[in-house]
């Protein structure tokens, strides 16, 4: 069965005082299902039992645990590259702050979507291709916005040597669902910028030194 994506609610985009839908409590469930247990160990009985929804009345939001997986996966990359873009638009011929505004967009939103970073880290190859591979396309756009910026800020820098770096970056941020509880999240956002940008602004002399 193909499955298709959709880009209605999704456990990314939440609008203050607005009521959420039922699909998109349904979503945020299966959501946190899949981070706790994997994908393969959570079925649409479980997702229909933690939800309070019975087995028609889940069909009738979603087609599958794989319809769920692309409505809550491919979002996601929508807003990271949306909300990158739109940060380094704010800066114009300042790519120093453009980097700052990037690493504190993705904190932010790495820090409050723990769930879905993990589902990206470790489900994303149980879509089909098709869904797939828009995910991709749309992450390697959202990869691009911060190589730009790099190479904007470091002429030192090759576009592949800021890719390297860039997803160095991205393991370190997307770190935020083996965090510890023990560590408030204002600190660990300052931990994470800080640490960040100590990555991007490091000249090969200071990695060798």
């Amino acid at each position: 069965m193909a499955v298709t994506v959709d880009q209605g609610d999704t456990p990314a985009v939440r609008v203050p005082g607005r009521r959420r839908s039922r699909r998109a409590e349904i979503l945020d469930v299966a959501v946190g299902l899949f981070a706790a247990r994997g994908y393969y160990g959570v079925s649409m009985d479980d997702i229909g039992a933690a939800a309070g929804v019975t087995g028609p009345a889940l069909y009738h939001h979603f087609a599958g645990k794989e319809a769920m997986l692309a409505a809550a996966l491919y979002p996601v990359s929508e807003d990271l590259l949306a909300g990158g873009a739109a940060r380094v638009a704010e800066h114009p011929a300042d790519p120093a702050g453009a980097l700052v505004a990037l690493v504190e967009f993705h904190v932010d939103f790495a820090l409050a979507h723990p769930a879905v970073i993990a589902l990206h880290l470790h489900e994303l190859d149980r879509l089909p291709e098709q869904p797939r591979r828009e995910i991709r396309r749309l992450q390697r756009r959202y990869v691009e916005v911060w190589v730009d910026t790099l190479t904007t800020l470091r002429p030192d820098l090759t576009p592949a040597e800021a890719r390297v770096l860039a997803h160095a970056t991205f393991g370190l941020m997307n770190s935020t669902p083996f965090l510890s509880v023990e560590v408030d999240r204002s600190r660990s956002a300052g931990l994470l910028r800080a640490a960040a940008l100590a990555v991007l602004q490091s000249t090969t002399a200071d990695t060798l030194a």
